[in-house]
């Protein structure tokens, strides 16, 4: 996949997990926010030429973001996704913190867009 289409399926997971929520289903959302975040970290490690296949790569990808942006929230955006993955399997979250959660997620997805679309360094 190109940066483009890892960033057009982060942004379709993240529609498809609002839905997936809406309709009542904490597992299909979760995974669907989770397969936003790690769709997002794919574009901005592809489009930086860094290794993204393996499961913990994408950690070291977001440690490297948040070390290159002074912003540390990045690696705590990617710890809160990895949540919603472990719920998928599970099903282990409360209701409260799946809504505390979701918009920290949401909001790390759309960073880590921002980042992926900017000119590459």
């Amino acid at each position: 996949m190109t940066v483009e289409e890892h960033i057009r399926q982060a942004l379709a997971f993240l529609d498809h997990s609002d839905r997936e929520f809406e309709a009542g289903d904490e597992l299909q959302g979760s995974e669907k926010l989770w397969g936003a975040a790690s769709h997002a970290v794919m574009a901005a490690a592809k489009k930086r030429g860094w290794r993204f296949s393996k499961y913990n790569a994408k950690e070291v990808a977001v440690d490297r973001l948040a070390e290159e942006y002074n912003d540390s929230s990045l690696a705590y955006g990617l710890s809160v996704a990895q949540k919603f993955h472990a719920n998928f399997y599970h099903d282990q979250m409360e209701d409260s913190k799946i809504v505390r959660d979701r918009p920290l997620v949401r909001s790390f997805v759309r960073r880590i867009v921002a980042i992926a679309e900017e000119p590459a360094p």
